[in-house]
């Protein structure tokens, strides 16, 4: 676990950055639904070859800021509606199916 507290502007409790996940506090690395959270986003990572992940996710990003402000883009991101709805289910992982985040798509 790395600290992180800021990313720009932007006040980041956690970032998934294959194949580290980077905390800003020491005490979030205990958390087991947050660290579960950021664990599926490094499932999504490693199933679409890491690089891809990142460009869907920024141009995913990028359209829906159009249509929102920054927090409901960022919580209408695919990647996001698996994590959040998935992350307190801490056995997810271990029956979560290949490409899954697929099925959040207009969820």
């Amino acid at each position: 676990m790395v600290r992180v507290r800021r990313l720009g502007r932007l006040q980041i409790l956690g970032i998934a950055v294959f194949p580290f996940l980077l905390v800003a506090r020491k005490d979030l690395s205990k958390n087991a639904i947050f660290m579960n959270h950021e664990r599926i986003h490094l499932r999504q990572q490693l199933e679409l070859l890491i690089l891809p992940f990142y460009i869907w996710y920024l141009i995913e990003y990028g359209i829906l800021r159009f249509k929102y402000n920054h927090k409901t883009a960022y919580k209408n991101i695919i990647f996001e509606k698996e994590a959040y709805q998935m992350e307190t289910d801490l056995n997810y992982l271990k029956h979560r199916k290949f490409w899954n985040f697929i099925r959040f798509y207009g969820n």
